[in-house]
């Protein structure tokens, strides 16, 4: 089985859930989550996210080269 993850404009939203609904061999995971996707998240893991997102942007991450991978993970 494949799933595909579609981004549908609001004002188009109802339209599409009733064609897709119209075929047979489609099913829907999650109607709810796919109505309010940021709901499901938890506030913290976004916190750290964003967190993480802004320090990349002001230069405070670590580069490794592939071939030191091993020695920087102590494998």
């Amino acid at each position: 089985m494949k799933q595909v993850t579609l981004n549908i404009r609001e004002n188009r939203y109802s339209f599409f859930m009733q064609l897709v609904q119209a075929l047979d061999f489609v099913q829907i995971a999650d109607e709810q989550h796919d109505a309010n996707p940021g709901d499901s998240y938890n506030p913290d893991f976004v916190a750290k996210i964003k967190q993480s997102q802004q320090e990349f942007k002001d230069g405070n991450f670590t580069s490794v080269q592939k071939e030191d991978l091993k020695e920087f993970l102590g494998l």
